[in-house]
């Protein structure tokens, strides 16, 4: 027997009914009663942290290699890693802006071992945007100008790594600011000059100083 498409035998089927109702309903077997539904079971209720797959975290442990903030003075940050025998090394930091008080350069000052000719370094980072083969101009108050050239340029900026005389370590105690001038790249003929506050110096050297004694000889 020929196969009839889905249309074709809905039309056959009403056309059936129409003409012998009461015959098509005594042909066709009464529908199976319905299966009853089982209810759902309720999910559990959410009553604790695990029961939502979240974490809490913890504080850090401040372990070896954690920098902190040991003291201030004045506008200088004391900065230091801690380190397992508990001598941890320290800077005096601090963050110089322009007269608009945009970020441009950051100063650290670090005590030395003695017996060398400089008795303390420093790390002066500047934007990747500065004219390197002008380096870098440090004046004291109305003193010297003394120019350091740049060391290396990473991610963060570029960087000189200097150091300091006795001399001039005085100076910065006696002093009441510094200036540090760059040449920005994109305007070979003009200079940026941030100033460095002294205030506090003399206090904040002393203290990382004393981490450098402290500090086991290599």
């Amino acid at each position: 027997m020929t196969h009839l498409s889905k249309p074709f035998g809905l039309i056959l089927c009403l056309a059936l009914a129409g003409a012998a109702p009461m015959a098509f309903a005594q042909a066709t077997p009464p529908a199976e009663p319905a299966t009853p539904v089982e209810p759902a079971t309720p999910a559990a209720p959410v009553t604790s942290v695990d029961d939502m797959g979240l974490t809490m975290g913890q504080e850090a442990d401040g372990g070896v290699g954690t920098p902190y903030v040991s003291g201030t003075f004045d506008v200088w940050e004391q900065r230091c890693v801690r380190t397992e025998d508990g001598s941890d090394p320290c800077q005096l930091y601090q963050l110089l802006k322009d007269s608009s008080g945009n970020a441009v350069a950051e100063f650290s000052v670090f005590g030395l071992p003695a017996g060398n000719e400089a008795v303390a370094g420093a790390t002066i980072i500047v934007p990747l945007e500065t004219l390197l083969t002008e380096n870098i101009v440090m004046q004291v108050d109305s003193g010297t100008p003394v120019i350091y050239p740049f060391t290396f340029c990473s991610q963060i900026g570029c960087v000189a790594r200097v150091g300091f005389t006795a001399a001039q370590v005085d100076a910065f105690r006696k002093g009441a600011a510094a200036k540090i001038t760059i040449v920005p790249a994109i305007a070979p003929d003009e200079q940026v000059t941030v100033n460095v506050s002294l205030k506090g110096f003399t206090a904040g050297f002393a203290a990382v100083a004393a981490t450098t004694l402290a500090a086991p000889r290599p």
